[in-house]
């Protein structure tokens, strides 16, 4: 039962003593009956009835926090946001600056690809392509945000926890690098560390700032409430003295964790960019030959005869391009031969190098994809590594690691027959690209990437496949990934087309096998031929043209190609995993 202001004074004391006690302005009452100074001060009974002070402005009384000093939730979480950013862009700069160290960012992405379900991988790469590596990262950075806000939550109450928190999440990036084999255990230690002190101490020191400021002490007397006609309850609390303050620390935290990690990336990536362009590739002691003149289509929107390295389409399992310094990179022969041997990357440039013009092209690439590129490499042949280390009768594969520990596996019997196969040095006339694999890596002709193409080389290993296998194997994919015959058409794109005289182009490849033929079909009609260009090598890919008169209206287009051994292209649809999708490459126009 509320007690309101009475105009009778002994109404008032009735009520009051029936009801065996005070109401007092907070709403609470007092139980023993006892008087108080609000009980003789009618105007701190407050009833909304009486008074014209809302329900609203007595909720806002009734809620006040208890622990005024606690900081808001929100400013706390973001305070936990804004230390886990400091803490890992810290980190970034001391692994810049000590270069042995790895990102503990991309060291907690790689562990996540290294143990991510096969199905999932195929998933992303279908899905995101190129972008696959990106997003990992975005990921990783999102659910970094997400714990370091918990943190902040957690600090509210308990700061001990926090740290304790923050602390933790540094040692699961170190425990990520240091299974890393480009990365010292030491360096990464050091990294963690300060990363880790540097993310305590701006959680600290945000979460003091954000707590908001006490309301200063007062008498009884100045506690009283005005006359009822001038409620200070009705208007809205001052904000906090210290909120301002945090903000700007906050900014200024933000600010040091993005220099951070800026920091870190520049001092790592141009290293390598200005080495690499100070070194000088020889000239291959046998040179490719020139391409045909008719080796070359000219048809706008058509793949050129060899993808300019910027554009050469790259799909592997390393978060970011490895850089590796050539003053300080080898490559070792080893397992089942009779004579091991390590080289240099002086030694290795020293030897005599080939030209061979190859596509290459990804497991993962969906019928009418982009995941396939020709170039042209130079290196040095595989075989006469080999035949230099004195392969063991029983070694049936051979095995290409990686500075990043990525593995892929070949029958031994292709390396030996195959003189193109290459430890490749360059491509399309220049040293490799740091993306493509630089200082060198394996190029084998008629493999798909997934079990040959091993970049930023470190190992080459005679080895069994009862033995060991390739890092995608155990993800579902099949252990021997030969090239499918595939043809792709590049003009018209779907969609709308002028009516009238317009070509049909594209590419056709089967590495190893060749290009025999090409044949086009409009509208499930006959299948006519296609106009091959010039062939470059067995190893690449062949242009193809035909001229169509496009009638106006819908059209279905579709393609196939057969190779050097007399095999078309099967019009049956497979995924790509297992071992490669097959399938004709269709598309839909109209023309007006």
């Amino acid at each position: 039962m509320g007690i309101g202001l009475s105009s009778s004074r002994k109404g008032r004391t009735d009520v009051a003593d029936r009801e065996g006690g005070t109401v007092l302005a907070t709403g609470r009452r007092r139980a023993d009956g006892a008087s108080s100074s609000s009980d003789r001060n009618p105007a701190v009974r407050l009833d909304p009835r009486h008074t014209g002070i809302s329900r609203h402005s007595l909720a806002r009384v009734s809620t006040a926090p208890e622990r005024p000093g606690i900081p808001h939730r929100r400013d706390a979480a973001l305070a936990g946001l804004v230390a886990t950013a400091v803490a890992l862009g810290v980190a970034e700069l001391v692994a810049g600056l000590l270069g042995s160290a790895r990102s503990l960012v991309l060291a907690v992405g790689d562990v996540v690809i290294d143990n991510v379900p096969g199905w999932l991988e195929r998933a992303a790469i279908a899905l995101l392509g190129t972008a696959d590596k990106p997003v990992l990262i975005a990921g990783v950075l999102v659910l970094s945000a997400v714990f370091g806000a918990g943190l902040g939550v957690l600090g509210r109450r308990s700061l001990p926890l926090a740290v304790a928190g923050m602390v933790a999440f540094a040692a699961l990036g170190v425990a990520a690098a240091s299974t890393d084999p480009r990365s010292s255990l030491g360096a990464s230690v050091v990294v963690g560390l300060v990363g880790a002190v540097a993310g305590v101490g701006a959680l600290v020191l945000l979460l003091r700032a954000a707590r908001p400021a006490s309301a200063p002490a007062t008498d009884q007397a100045s506690q009283a409430a005005p006359p009822v006609t001038a409620s200070p309850l009705d208007k809205p609390p001052p904000p906090a003295m210290g909120r301002r303050s945090f903000l700007v620390l906050a900014g200024v935290a933000t600010g040091v964790a993005a220099i951070g990690a800026a920091g870190g990336r520049l001092l790592s990536a141009p290293r390598l960019e200005q080495i690499r362009t100070a070194l000088r590739l020889p000239p291959p002691a046998t040179p490719a030959p020139p391409p045909p003149t008719g080796a070359s289509l000219a048809v706008d929107g058509l793949s050129p005869l060899y993808v300019p390295n910027q554009e050469f389409y790259r799909i592997d399992t390393a978060l970011t391009v490895p850089q590796v310094d050539p003053a300080t990179w080898s490559v070792e022969i080893t397992g089942m031969v009779d004579r091991p041997f390590t080289l240099t990357y002086d030694e290795l440039m020293a030897l005599p190098q080939i030209e061979a013009d190859i596509t290459l092209a990804c497991v993962s690439n969906e019928v009418g994809g982009d995941l396939v590129g020709n170039a042209r490499w130079q290196g040095v042949p595989l075989r006469s590594l080999l035949e230099r280390a004195g392969v063991q009768p029983d070694a049936t594969q051979v095995i290409g690691r990686s500075v990043d520990g990525f593995t892929a596996g070949f029958p031994t019997e292709l390396a030996l027959s195959d003189e193109e196969a290459l430890v490749a040095v360059a491509m399309n006339g220049e040293l490799l690209p740091a993306r493509h694999g630089f200082p060198a890596r394996l190029v084998v002709p008629g493999l798909y990437g997934y079990v040959s193409a091993t970049k930023w080389l470190a190992a080459i290993e005679l080895t069994t496949f009862e033995d060991e296998v390739g890092y995608w194997i155990p993800r579902g994919w099949a252990q021997e990934g030969p090239i499918k015959t595939q043809s792709r058409i590049d003009v018209p794109r779907s969609g709308r087309v002028p009516a009238g005289r317009q070509p049909i182009a594209g590419v056709a490849w089967a590495p190893t096998l060749g290009i025999e033929r090409v044949e086009v079909q409009v509208d499930g009609g006959d299948w006519v031929d296609a106009r091959l260009a010039d062939a470059l090598d067995v190893d690449s890919w062949r242009q193809w043209v035909y001229e169509w008169d496009a009638a106006p209206g819908r059209h279905t287009i579709a393609v196939r190609a057969t190779d050097g051994t007399g095999y078309t292209q099967t019009a049956e649809r497979t995924s790509v995993a297992p071992d490669g999708a097959t399938g004709r490459h269709t598309i839909e126009v109209v023309a007006e």
